[in-house]
């Protein structure tokens, strides 16, 4: 098969190349998608760098999620059939044209959806789904903080939050980036390069129930400070750093909480769990027009480079997608 890789080792975007690779072996529970898309997403990039190494026996291949056809089901395996549309949440191997999946972690095309599209639902999806409302269990009516709202993670993040009836800040870098997440349903909307989020969250709400937050360290004071009492902070990102001092004090007396996950190293159960959540709850909304996946750049997947570059420089709103357009072309 043909797949994305760095023959000099982790570098810049230049260092990814489409060339020829083994294919990835079935194993038993698993299911062989044949690759129409790919998502494009951060990880993907501190991978590339050298800085996210994949999990044990996961794919050397970047790529967190894909689409495809499911071309071959391992042993154990009666939930899918060879010719079935699917969207994949992986631990790696999605830059490629097959990829092999655990078959609690491959869902059904959603309704209403083409396969290009769909390749960046499953890691924006179970990454909100999880965070937001399995883990610090965003109700109807109380206020979800976004950081980084035109981004794919945003703007999943407002959707839901919109469909379950809750109300939604968010903070952007532009006000092109700001006016998109407003026309998804965002009411609260702050340019953080000319304000302060923390002023600004204040002034208007006094607080926020639930953050999710992309920047680690550089918000985690402002983030605190900014939550209701009973607030959830879930950390999905590290984008401002590492390290950070907490005021534990400043915890105690709101009662709140801070979470801190990353999906890409979850147990395969866990990962089975948020994809039948997502399945059962997420599907449906999208057929009936609730949600949708947000792509902002369409690249063939010979353009990996230049996807990674767009990314980097935050020139998109929703996601990045690869395309891959079937066996061997090189």
């Amino acid at each position: 098969m043909l797949a994305i890789a760095q023959p000099s080792g982790p570098g810049g975007p230049d260092t990814l190349e489409w060339t020829h690779a083994p294919d990835p072996e079935l194993g038993p529970g698993e299911v062989r998608i044949a690759v129409t898309a790919a998502g494009v997403n951060r990880a993907d990039l501190l991978q590339r760098q050298g800085l996210y190494p994949p999990p044990p026996d996961a794919s050397s291949t970047i790529g967190l999620e894909c689409s495809g056809i499911v071309a071959e089901v391992g042993q154990g395996v009666t939930s899918l059939s060879v010719g079935d549309a699917v969207v994949a949440l992986l631990a790696g191997g999605g830059y490629a044209e097959q990829a092999c999946v655990p078959v609690g972690q491959v869902m059904p095309l959603p309704p209403g959806v083409s396969l290009v599209e769909a390749a960046g639902l499953p890691e924006v999806a179970c990454t909100v789904w999880s965070n937001v409302f399995m883990t610090s269990k965003l109700q109807q009516g109380e206020w979800l903080l976004i950081h980084g709202g035109g981004s794919g993670i945003g703007t999943m993040a407002i959707q839901l939050a919109k469909a379950m009836g809750a109300r939604i800040a968010v903070t952007a870098g532009s006000q092109e980036k700001l006016a998109a997440c407003e026309a998804l349903g965002a009411e609260i909307l702050i340019n953080y390069k000319e304000q302060d989020f923390l002023e600004v969250i204040r002034d208007e709400l006094g607080g926020v129930d639930v953050i999710l937050d992309v920047m680690g360290a550089k918000y985690l004071e402002s983030n605190i400070k900014a939550l209701h009492r009973n607030g959830r902070l879930s950390i999905i990102g590290l984008q401002g750093g590492i390290k950070a001092e907490i005021d534990l004090n400043a915890i105690l007396r709101k009662n709140a909480t801070i979470h801190a996950a990353s999906l890409r190293g979850r147990p395969i159960g866990e990962k089975a769990a948020i994809c039948e959540q997502v399945r059962s709850v997420i599907w449906p909304w999208i057929h009936a027009g609730l949600v949708k996946p947000i792509i902002g750049a369409q690249l063939p997947i010979g353009q990996a480079s230049q996807a990674h570059r767009m990314l980097e420089a935050g020139a998109v709103t929703g996601k990045i997608v690869l395309t891959i357009d079937g066996p061997a072309k090189g």
